[in-house]
């Protein structure tokens, strides 16, 4: 009874009705009446209703209109991102259902998370269909909808259109080999940049390499060409063919050098040194000169500038002996060649780059300053070991995505990392498997070579001795 009175009290208030005193025992009457009680009831428990209606419609437009960042995928990339539906604040939502994923390549797995590898781009409209407490079991579900954007992948947005086979000095946009190399094994692929194949234009790169039974020696040579040349595609080919041409040619002295490289193996004193230094200069120059004299020849006769043919030349001459591998190696440049010891913990930089304050920039086989500048005695190499477990010569297209920077050559954590990368350790799991008696080393390199690196699509060849 009391409880009527306040209400219809407070009721009659509103409404600017006041119970006077000569009315007091009437309204004593009125609330007294069952009719009035049950009244009262009803609409209390209607308003108790209303409330509990609205905070049940206002919870769920909450968790509608609460803004949820997903983060973004890339086409043809592993994706996976949790819904955390605890951080999120959704502990209430009782039962749900994921939407809207039909063809793209995603999932929504026990873990609350989005997984997959996307296959269309674009903003995706992601639904998720819920009920929270207190809502019966056959309400109609309630709608959120997520937005996750998957970008296109890289490459797609990349032509990749022929080069004109009817050109002059055409030659394939990309190559792969494998094959003996001494008594151990070499792969070599070298591949068209996406630079180049978005416009048809030519593989700059090239590379060559030979046994020469003769003598017991084997060569291997990389070439980059410069972009800005018009016929550096020639240059390159032009310069390794040359190396390998003089070389089996002319280096006929292999006697002369294993008594100097036996008595090295036996005592490396400051004069053997200096007799190993001047043998290296001597012969290696003279095939340095012979490349940069074929260039020139071919420059003459098509009736060009010499600095249409620019490229880089780097070279590696080894001989097995019964104690060890002579490696020796000539540089101008910016593409390293590395010698890994056997056991993989040492790395050495058999050259220098002409990259930066110290190499001034990069230098061309075909400038005939470098022959006359007095750092070109330094950039011969060589290294006497009992064996090695890779040989490795590259262009600027290998080293830059992967040793970004020159200091990182001579550190033999980034050539561990750079190898564990090739054995498959990357984000689109490629292998090069290294087994002797694996027949398809060069089209798995060939397909590593395929790795996307933002700002690299330059021609890429990687030449490796194991």
């Amino acid at each position: 009874m009391e409880h009527t009175k306040r209400y219809l009290q407070s009721f009659l208030s509103q409404h600017k009705i006041d119970v006077t005193s000569n009315k007091q025992a009437f309204f004593e009457q009125f609330i007294a009446d069952e009719e009035n009680i049950n009244a009262v009831k009803i609409i209390q428990e209607n308003q108790k209703l209303i409330m509990q209606n609205w905070k049940l419609k206002t919870r769920i437009d909450d968790i509608i209109m609460q803004s949820v960042s997903i983060p973004n995928g890339t086409v043809n990339k592993k994706y996976q991102a949790k819904i955390d539906f605890e951080k999120l604040g959704w502990n209430d939502i009782v039962s749900f259902e994921v939407k809207g994923l039909e063809g793209t390549g995603l999932t929504f797995n026990e873990n609350d998370e989005l997984i997959g590898i996307p296959e269309i781009s674009g903003d995706l409209k992601i639904k998720i269909e819920f009920r929270i407490e207190e809502e019966p079991e056959d309400a109609v579900l309630n709608e959120k909808v997520l937005t996750l954007i998957i970008n296109p992948d890289p490459k797609s947005l990349w032509k990749n259109l022929e080069s004109d086979k009817n050109a002059p000095f055409w030659k394939t946009d990309n190559e792969a080999v494998s094959g003996t190399f001494l008594d151990k094994n070499i792969v070599i692929a070298s591949k068209r940049g996406r630079s180049h194949a978005n416009v048809g234009s030519f593989r700059e790169d090239d590379f060559a390499f030979k046994n020469f039974a003769s003598t017991g020696w084997s060569v291997l040579a990389v070439s980059d060409g410069a972009g800005s040349a018009s016929l550096s595609r020639m240059g390159s080919k032009l310069a390794c063919n040359a190396v390998v041409d003089y070389l089996e040619e002319n280096f006929k002295t292999e006697n002369i050098f294993d008594k100097i490289v036996s008595d090295y193996y036996q005592k490396a004193d400051s004069e053997i040194s200096k007799k190993i230094s001047h043998f290296v200069y001597d012969n290696l120059s003279k095939a340095a000169h012979f490349a940069h004299q074929k260039l020139e020849d071919f420059a003459v006769k098509n009736e060009t500038e010499l600095k249409n043919l620019h490229a880089t030349l780097i070279f590696a001459l080894v001989k097995k002996y019964e104690f060890g591998y002579a490696v020796l190696t000539f540089g101008i440049g910016d593409c390293p060649i590395g010698l890994v010891n056997k056991s993989g913990s040492e790395i050495t930089l058999m050259n220098w780059l002409d990259v930066g304050d110290f190499g001034g920039g990069t230098r061309f086989i075909t400038m005939p300053e470098i022959f006359h500048n007095e750092k070109f005695p330094s950039r011969f190499g060589f290294k006497l070991v009992e064996d090695f477990s890779y040989l490795v010569l590259m262009t600027d297209g290998i080293y830059d995505p992967k040793f970004v920077v020159e200091a990182n050559l001579e550190k033999i954590e980034k050539w561990s990392e750079f190898f564990e990368d090739l054995q498959g350790k990357n984000e689109d799991g490629i292998q090069v498997d290294f087994d002797k008696k694996n027949t398809e080393i060069a089209n798995q390199l060939s397909n590593w070579m395929d790795f996307w690196s933002p700002g690299n699509h330059d021609d890429r060849t990687l030449a490796i001795i194991y």
